[in-house]
């Protein structure tokens, strides 16, 4: 019965049946790689696992340099936390003095007959609110008037230290909620470049952390540039030296280990000069100089960002902190791309 008739099918063409088992097998190859048993992914050239652990590293240094920021914003709030409580005791202090002159006065009252105002100011539970009342005013002496003044001034300043302190609680757990945000950044970024680096050989490893390419500044090649330079600079340049070999741990600034920023500040440091802590804060500490008027002790910054700082030594070299994977060493200034200079002293 024609009711009853299957429908018939349509017919593939060649070019339908070729895109069918093109999809077909692309599906069995998606397929095969989700269960394990297909091909890996390509692997990476040399110069592909360099150019990737590059931008890591400098990503990381950008991050460093926000945990760096992070960090000293938070030990200046602590600080100023422990300033607040260390004002709050001592106005404590006085303020228990000023209630035990008062005291005085009620007791000599009490002996006297008679129950002063200032006794019940002394045995509220709630002075501040008791101080309010207008007719305490009229009530006290002049002697009392003048205690009650200096309780009362106690108060509201105690009050303002605890506003105070609780503003800067606040911007500490800000700042220290930064800091892990920016710490967890770092580390990941580290931790990828340390896989990719893991696939290669040593030999491919040490090529790509340049560790071959450590400039060729002698110490007697910087003590004869140094007669160009001040004192000072002269003195960084020559802590800087010494650091040579140290390794590069984000967030330290010495005297053992350092990150780039950290390297300068304390290298400055040791010379008698305080530096900020970061490189975004660094490149404004001093006068700018233009690449072809560098002088040893002057910072030197690379990339756009300004993530990253060293300090040059003369003849196109600098020393500075790279990363991880490399110690603090001298390196030519044109290893990565300058952004800026700036001469401290």
């Amino acid at each position: 019965m024609a009711a009853h008739r299957r429908p018939s099918r349509h017919s593939l063409s060649g070019s339908t049946v070729r895109t069918a088992a093109t999809i077909a097998l692309a599906g069995a190859a998606t397929a095969a790689g989700l269960d394990g048993t297909g091909q890996a992914a390509p692997r990476l050239t040399p110069e592909q696992v360099k150019a990737r652990v590059d931008k890591l590293y400098q990503e990381a240094e950008t991050a460093t340099q926000k945990y760096d920021a992070a960090r000293e914003k938070a030990d200046t709030a602590e600080k100023r936390l422990r300033t607040l409580g260390d004002e709050a005791a001592r106005r404590q202090q006085k303020l228990n003095s000023a209630r035990d002159a008062l005291g005085s006065i009620a007791a000599a009252q009490y002996r006297d007959g008679g129950i002063d105002p200032v006794m019940r100011l002394l045995l509220s539970d709630d002075p501040r609110r008791y101080l309010d009342g207008a007719a305490f005013a009229e009530q006290a002496g002049a002697r009392q008037a003048a205690a009650v003044a200096d309780v009362r001034r106690q108060l509201r300043e105690i009050g303002r230290l605890r506003g105070d302190a609780h503003v800067e609680l606040t911007s500490f757990r800000s700042r220290q909620e930064e800091l892990r945000r920016q710490k967890k950044t770092v580390t990941a970024k580290l931790d990828e470049a340390r896989r990719l680096l893991s696939r290669l050989s040593p030999r491919r490893r040490a090529a790509i952390d340049g560790n071959g390419d450590t400039g060729h500044v002698t110490r007697a090649d910087a003590r004869t540039a140094l007669g160009t330079t001040s004192p000072r600079a002269a003195a960084a340049v020559a802590y800087a030296y010494e650091k040579l070999g140290s390794p590069y741990v984000w967030g330290a600034t010495g005297p053992h280990a350092f990150d780039c920023s950290g390297l300068t500040q304390a290298a400055y440091r040791s010379a008698g000069v305080s530096l900020p802590r970061t490189t975004y804060a660094q490149i404004n500490a001093g006068r700018r100089v233009p690449r072809s008027e560098l002088r040893p002790g002057d910072l030197v910054f690379f990339y756009s960002g300004i993530s990253h700082v060293g300090l040059y030594v003369g003849n196109g070299q600098m020393i500075h902190a790279p990363n991880p994977s490399a110690p603090v060493r001298l390196a030519p200034v044109d290893q990565m791309p300058f952004a800026g200079a700036a001469r401290v002293v």
